[in-house]
C-alpha cells in the first residue's frame, strides 16, 4: 500500500512540473530549434517583449494575386495603393512632377530586390537627420513625392495617401515592429569612402551599359523600364539619389538590370558622378535641410545649407 501511495505521489509531482513549465513559457527539453523559432515568432507578433533582433525573417511578402476577387474596403484600398506605387506618374499625375514612379527606385512596387519596401511600416516612425525630426510613414511618402517625384505632397487626409500606407502595410505583413530586417540595405556609403571619380570614364560606362534603358539624353524610356536619370523629368537635387554616395551604391548593387553587381565601386562611382553632373530640377527647400547640422559633404547644395553657414 505504501509503495502505491509513493508511486501516485511521484506521478502527481511530475505532472505539476510539466504544468508549471508550460504556464511559465519554458520550452520542453525535447522541442526542436525550429519549433522554438516558430514559437518566438508567434510571441513577438502578438506583442510580447521579445528581442526582435534574434528572429531570422524570411523574405515572403504577400502577393497581389491573393487579393483577386476580394472587394472589401481594405482589399480595395491596397489595390489602389499598389497602382499609386507602381504607376505613380500616371495614377498620381496631379501630384507627381516628373516621369518617375516609386517603382523607378523600388523595384516591383517595393517587393523586388532593389531597395525593397517590405517591412518599411515596421520601422516607422523613424528619425531622419535630413529633416531633423522623427518622420511617420506618411512623412516619408511625402518626402519622396516632393524630392524624388519633384512634385507636391499628398494631403494627410487624402484617400491616395491612406491607400499607399495600406499597400505598404500589406507587403510588410509578418514583419514585427522594430525587427532587424536583413534585406533592408540603405543605398549609401561613408562620404570618405567614395573613390576619386572620372567623368570621362563615367560617360564611357554610361554609353556602354546604361544608354539602352536611360537614353542618350538621360530622359529614359519609361518610369519602370528605364527611368529618367537627369533632365526635367528626373528627380530633383534634394532627392537621396542626388547624393554621390547613394547613387554609387544603388548603381553598384542594382545596375545594369540582369548584370547586378558587375560594376566595381570605382566604375559605379564614375557613372554616378557623370549622371549627377547633368542638369536636373532644383530642390526649393534646401535651406531647411539638416537643421541640426551634420550635413553630408556630398549633398549637391552643401555650401548653401543654412546649418553649414551658421557652423552648426
Amino acid at each position: 500500500m505504501k509503495k502505491n501511495q509513493k508511486r501516485l505521489l511521484g506521478i502527481i509531482f511530475a505532472s505539476l512540473i510539466v504544468f508549471t513549465a508550460a504556464c511559465s513559457g519554458v520550452q520542453p527539453p525535447n522541442q526542436s530549434v525550429s519549433q522554438q523559432g516558430q514559437e518566438t515568432n508567434k510571441e513577438t507578433s502578438s506583442g510580447n517583449n521579445q528581442d526582435t533582433n534574434t528572429i531570422e525573417l524570411a523574405y515572403n511578402p504577400p502577393k497581389m494575386e491573393e487579393l483577386e476577387g476580394k472587394d472589401d474596403p481594405l482589399s480595395e484600398s491596397i489595390k489602389r495603393g499598389y497602382s499609386y506605387v507602381n504607376e505613380s506618374d500616371t495614377a498620381l499625375d496631379q501630384y507627381v512632377g516628373n516621369k518617375l514612379s516609386c517603382t523607378s527606385c523600388h523595384a516591383g512596387a517595393g517587393v523586388g530586390e532593389a531597395s525593397s519596401l517590405v517591412g518599411v511600416t515596421a520601422v516607422s516612425p523613424e528619425y531622419n537627420p535630413r529633416a531633423g525630426k522623427v518622420m511617420s510613414i506618411e512623412d516619408r511618402i511625402n518626402g519622396c513625392m516632393v524630392r524624388s517625384m519633384n512634385g507636391e505632397k499628398l494631403p494627410l487626409d487624402s484617400q491616395e495617401l491612406r491607400d499607399m500606407v495600406s499597400y505598404l502595410q500589406y507587403i510588410s505583413t509578418g514583419v514585427p515592429i522594430g525587427a532587424d530586417i536583413p534585406w533592408r540595405k540603405p543605398n549609401t556609403m561613408k562620404v570618405e569612402d567614395i573613390p576619386e571619380t572620372d567623368l570621362v570614364l563615367g560617360e564611357e560606362i554610361y554609353k556602354k551599359s546604361c544608354i539602352a534603358c536611360h537614353g542618350a539624353d538621360g530622359e529614359g524610356i519609361g518610369a519602370n523600364t528605364g527611368p529618367a536619370v537627369w533632365g526635367e523629368h528626373s528627380f530633383n537635387d534634394g532627392a537621396g539619389m542626388a547624393r554621390l554616395s547613394t547613387a554609387t551604391m544603388f548603381i553598384q548593387r542594382n545596375m545594369p538590370v540582369g548584370q547586378e553587381g558587375s560594376l566595381t565601386i570605382e566604375e559605379a562611382a564614375n557613372v554616378a558622378a557623370y549622371i549627377l553632373s547633368q542638369e536636373r530640377p532644383k530642390w526649393k527647400g534646401r535651406e531647411n535641410d539638416w537643421p541640426k547640422g551634420g550635413a553630408p559633404k556630398d549633398s549637391p547644395y552643401y555650401d548653401e545649407l543654412k546649418s553649414v553657414k551658421e557652423g552648426l
